[in-house]
């Protein structure tokens, strides 16, 4: 096992370390210019997402629905630990790199959910299906790599959707109050089984609740914490945008490094969040009450907007105005640990604080991913594989609490990769079809 593990790992720090940054960054400045910068109708596009629609035909979802449970598949560990992550090992200029990551890749994340919406499909139920499989099968008449892209996006759903995020849960419980992971495990087993046993509609409603409460709490707890570190505030984004170029050692003693370095990790964690070429937000798009799919690729946009552009910045600020406030606090800890030394400060709740909004996000996005996986086994299976794939899937929530997964999340570095290549190829081969005229 351990030597297919390194050979995973050498596959990945390869693909991750230029050929697939390159790739995604290219599509995302290629469609940048194509659509015109679609980034431009930000403002529009976020009143779209919040101006009343149907709510749902049957089983579909509404606009604000589809952008919630996006946002919940997303949201979470890469925005409070992949910052952390990212400032730790490329420097504070790794927040620049992950910022620009989020501002191009809107105009790819409108790219792949307009073609989803365009080439979706209606089942005999009236549920509305879709995602780079369909857009293969019925935009590019090739279902053998709609298959590929659906096995991809079913193993990825038990790794980074569900065991990866359950034990995240089990972690940080034990770590922060104690709880064993056996209980942890099988409480966020039954937590997420609750929710996702009522299909599409359920999970929607369930994430238009709690995803833009989480949100909200989190962006505020960052906005507090920058008002008491307001001094380190003008020093801090200055430090970020000199080190995104010119990469040098910062405040605490976090590591100096090249700025190829600094690229690489803050452009990596930017696509691992908000997922902006892999296809998984189109997937979600599709469910949509909405037959224009411009609005809906518009709605969906925005979802890497608060992702990436809003919630990864504010994370990033809090890490680097802690540095230079209290740069006693980052000696001797892990890498994910900057998030939390700079939360320890926030008045009257501490780290305790952080503790729960990663639990609480990490159920969200278990709640997120399953749905995808559903989509992608009814695909390979048809609708009589659903049932099997949820049991499968609360199985497994249990499962990732308590097993070590070092390989899980190579693994799934690797699937991820490997869902991007469909996906882009998709996207230039119908790139004729995509347009933003009349959408806003």
């Amino acid at each position: 096992m351990s030597s297919i593990l390194s050979v995973i790992k050498n596959i990945n720090e390869f693909l991750w370390s230029g050929p697939l940054l390159f790739l995604l960054m290219g599509t995302h400045l290629y469609f940048t210019i194509k659509l015109h910068f679609p980034q431009k109708n930000i403002l529009k596009a976020i009143r779209l997402s919040v101006t009343p629609d149907r709510q749902g035909d049957g089983e579909n979802l509404s606009v604000f629905a589809t952008l919630a449970t996006t946002l919940a598949a997303t949201l979470g560990t890469g925005n409070i630990v992949g910052v952390s992550t990212a400032v730790a090992l490329g420097g504070a200029g790794a927040i620049f790199w992950c910022w620009i990551t989020g501002i191009l890749g809107m105009a790819t994340a409108y790219a792949e959910c307009f073609l989803s919406v365009r080439f979706r499909t209606t089942k005999a139920d009236g549920l509305n299906r879709g995602g780079p499989m369909y857009v293969w099968e019925n935009g590019l008449h090739n279902k053998l790599v709609g298959k590929i892209y659906a096995l991809l996006i079913l193993i990825a759903a038990f790794g980074v959707g569900c065991t990866t995020q359950s034990n995240s849960i089990a972690q940080t419980t034990s770590m922060s109050f104690g709880i064993s992971p056996q209980i942890a495990g099988f409480a966020a087993a039954l937590v997420t089984g609750f929710v996702i046993v009522g299909g599409i509609k359920s999970i929607g409603n369930v994430c238009m609740k709690i995803v833009p409460f989480l949100a909200v709490l989190f962006t505020g707890s960052c906005i507090l914490l920058l008002f008491l570190n307001r001094t380190a505030l003008v020093p801090a984004i200055t430090l970020i945008i000199k080190s995104a170029l010119a990469p040098r050692a910062i405040a605490g003693g976090a590591i100096g490094s090249s700025i190829m370095v600094t690229v690489r990790y803050g452009i990596a964690r930017g696509l691992f969040t908000n997922e902006a070429g892999i296809g998984t937000a189109s997937i979600t798009a599709a469910a949509s009450t909405t037959p224009d799919p411009g609005k809906q690729a518009y709605v969906s946009m925005t979802a890497v907007f608060w992702d990436t552009v809003v919630m990864c910045l504010l994370s990033g600020l809090v890490i680097v105005t802690n540095m230079i406030c209290h740069p006693g606090s980052t000696e001797g800890i892990s890498e994910a640990g900057l998030t939390e030394a700079a939360f320890s400060y926030l008045p009257g709740l501490g780290s305790i604080f952080l503790s729960l909004c990663l639990v609480a996000f990490a159920i969200a996005t278990l709640i997120g991913w399953s749905y995808l996986g559903e989509c992608a086994m009814e695909y390979l299976a048809g609708s009589k594989g659903i049932f099997v794939y949820k049991v499968a899937y609360i199985v497994m929530i249990y499962v990732g609490a308590v097993l070590p997964l070092t390989f899980v999340w190579e693994c799934t570095d690797l699937i991820n990769a490997c869902m991007v290549i469909p996906n882009v190829a998709a996207l230039f081969l119908l790139r004729k079809h995509i347009h933003t005229k009349k959408c806003v």
